[in-house]
């Protein structure tokens, strides 16, 4: 008993050690990526990740524990999503203008994305459960998570899918767009939110109020239309792959 009462107060211990890992690498992400004057590849996303991989690694800590200590950031994405709808509601009269092509860029852009994943893993010969977890890769995590749960795909690889989707969008979005000459914040932001999510999002706002209300707009859509037309995406796989 005397063992059992010592080892939990040691284990609520280590557990919020690792939820302050997290607080301590984000912010000193953050304020390596201020001190850079906002260089995409110090993108506190990229840094913070890389420095908890780092020391989960190096001190042998299972990422499933440090997964369980963190769960109260999986539960607030919830919320931190919905709260996108105030910078929406802002820009409500631009979003309306544009509805028609919006609507149209939006059912392509959700369709291309997980095809393009899929089309390119199956060229390296993935496993169909490594395609299944795939197919969420360009929604936010929470809509995420809740399909693969749906679907049987592997909720780990999914995530880190969609991660690393995002983070790969928010480094190389905006310059990729000012090549191809895209200068329209408006679009800039859609695009990120279609493709890069909550990362892709969250650097809009660096960019702009407007862009990132777009962003907000194209993540908010993709993850509901992506939600309703990947069963029917899927039931087609098998003939297409």
């Amino acid at each position: 008993m005397s063992e059992m009462f010592i080892s939990e107060p040691m284990a609520l211990l280590f557990s919020a050690s690792l939820l302050a890992l997290t607080f301590l690498a984000y912010f000193a992400g953050l304020w390596t990526f201020r001190k850079a004057q906002h260089f995409s590849l110090l993108h506190p996303l990229v840094s913070s990740c890389l420095l908890i991989a780092a020391l989960l690694y190096s001190l042998d800590i299972d990422y499933a524990r440090y997964q369980r200590a963190n769960n109260v950031f999986y539960w607030l994405l919830g919320p931190a999503t919905v709260a996108l709808a105030i910078p929406l509601n802002r820009e409500f009269d631009r979003i309306r203008a544009l509805a028609l092509p919006l609507l149209l860029t939006l059912l392509l852009g959700t369709i291309a994305a997980p095809l393009c994943a899929l089309t390119l893993a199956s060229l390296f010969s993935a496993d169909p459960l490594t395609l299944l977890s795939l197919t969420p890769k360009s929604v936010t995590t929470p809509i995420a998570l809740s399909i693969a749960k749906e679907i049987g795909a592997l909720g780990e690889l999914t995530a880190g899918v969609v991660i690393f989707t995002g983070v790969v969008g928010a480094i190389a979005g905006p310059s990729l767009l000012r090549l191809l000459g895209v200068s329209d914040e408006r679009l800039q932001g859609f695009t990120l939110g279609i493709n890069a999510h909550g990362v892709g999002t969250a650097r809009a706002f660096d960019i702009s109020p407007v862009c990132g209300a777009f962003s907000s707009l194209a993540l908010g859509l993709t993850g509901v239309l992506t939600a309703l037309t990947l069963p029917t995406l899927l039931l087609w796989l098998p003939k297409i792959f």
